[in-house]
């Protein structure tokens, strides 16, 4: 199984490389120490390599600090991070598992985990995290999401969410009532329908409801949009993660799906494009957004205020009040030479004083309850939202090894029955046979 696995995780590396030149790929981030820093003292010290995702500059910010306080505590122990774009990590980081030459420390979105722990690229970590990681800190679907074949595998140092935010002006205008602040207190995505319809209006370019993040690209359909499947009682994958057969065909996902489309094709409440910043502009009165999207518009619409222009609600509910979760996770290199040194860091940057030390950094949700415990602001709203709906009410992506088909599967049938309106039996029923040939090729060796 897992020389098929290798091969389909990395098989688009050889044709990566030939395009490529050593030296290009070896382009490192600004956030590698100057060599000169590095000749004081180096055979008296244990090197860890720890590579990650070049994030935001709160985040590389909150990195150094980490490290900085880490190695003032553990003087045997240097730890050398690269940052790498985020477009870039994921083929990077495959190309240097293949060639052999992988970093101590690596960085992993936690819906990768069962590919890279399947193909023996990562060491697991259980031992380390059930005596000294605190897990019962951790909430059980965060764990879950760290967890293959019944070991965990990496330790969370950041959780997301989602929420609905709402123009208030618009509401306002059509005479609609504001949803709750109480994180246990959804709308319901019919209520969300009837709101959208009062307030939709094509003649002002106003739209009533982006349910998803629109059509991107990456990850975020996935993220963004699983979730509809779930609130309406369905799972995508069976429990052990074999067949997708009577899961995302069940009535239940042809039910969430018909009324995705409806949204677009039906009632006309959701468009497929929208004008650059809708939300902030007034052209779009509810949108699903991530936890990192207050920050966002505080820092590049200051004029645009929570509570006078926008609120933010719970994600709304169907059958079940269900949210996604998940976020990078780090784990340890099954080539490393030092994993009880890798080990020591990254106990050090998830615990909770680790973990506080980064939330106060970056205002990113935390994954402990103990640190969501320590700021106000984390229990009041609006962030109490993104905090209440992550601990009680989330759930991961699939664990599989065939994650990358789901995903991409996933992404082209919303697509399908979004901005193609084609029939939903039909689109699901491809997207059943596409993932279903990924799980049988992995099953076969």
């Amino acid at each position: 199984m897992k020389k098929k696995i290798v091969l389909f995780i990395f098989s688009i590396v050889v044709i990566s490389i030939a395009g490529y030149s050593f030296s290009f790929f070896y382009t490192f981030s600004s956030d590698q120490k100057d060599g000169s820093e590095k000749q004081n003292d180096v055979k008296d010290k244990v090197q860890l390599t720890f590579w990650r995702n070049y994030g935001t500059k709160s985040e590389n910010n909150a990195y150094k600090e980490l490290i900085s306080t880490f190695e003032s505590s553990h003087p045997t122990i240097e730890i050398n991070m690269i940052s790498i774009p985020y477009g870039d990590y994921e083929l990077r980081l495959r190309t240097e598992i293949a060639a052999g030459n992988p970093p101590d420390i690596l960085s992993i979105d936690s819906p990768n985990l069962a590919l890279y722990a399947n193909s023996g690229a990562l060491l697991s970590i259980d031992k380390y995290m059930r005596s000294e990681g605190n897990i019962e800190d951790i909430p059980s679907t965060t764990l879950d999401g760290l967890i293959y074949e019944e070991e965990i595998y990496l330790s969370p140092i950041v959780e997301s969410g989602v929420a609905l935010f709402y123009n208030m002006q618009l509401f306002k205008e059509a005479g609609v009532p504001f949803p709750s602040k109480d994180p246990n207190k959804p709308l319901t995505w019919d209520q969300v329908l009837s709101i959208a319809k009062k307030i939709n209006n094509p003649s002002k370019n106003i739209v009533g409801i982006d349910p998803a993040q629109g059509f991107s690209d990456g990850e975020s359909p996935a993220y963004f949009k699983l979730p509809l499947l779930w609130q309406f009682g369905a799972e995508v994958i069976s429990p052990d993660a074999t067949s997708v057969e009577g899961y995302l065909n069940s009535n239940e996902a042809l039910e969430a799906l018909q009324f995705y489309q409806d949204l677009y094709q039906k009632h006309k409440v959701a468009v497929v494009e929208l004008p650059p910043d809708p939300f902030v502009s007034g052209n779009l009165a509810m949108s699903v957004m991530g936890s990192w999207s207050l920050a966002d518009i505080e820092k590049n619409f200051p004029e645009f205020k929570l509570g006078e222009d926008f609120g933010i609600a719970s994600l709304p509910k169907a059958k079940y009040q269900v949210v996604p979760n998940g976020g990078w996770a780090l784990g340890i290199s099954s080539k490393s030479n030092n994993p009880k040194e890798a080990w020591e860091f990254i106990k050090y940057v998830t615990s909770f004083e680790g973990s506080k030390k980064y939330v106060e950094i970056t205002g990113d949700l935390p994954p402990r309850y103990s640190v969501a415990n320590e700021f106000p602001e984390l229990n009041k709203y609006p962030r109490n939202i993104f905090v209440q709906q992550a601990q009680k009410y989330s759930k991961n992506r699939p664990v599989t090894p065939a994650y990358p088909i789901v995903s991409g599967a996933i992404k082209k049938l919303f697509e399908d029955v979004g901005i193609g309106g084609k029939n939903v039996r039909t689109s699901v029923n491809e997207a059943v046979e596409k993932i279903n040939n990924g799980l049988e090729d992995i099953q076969k060796d």
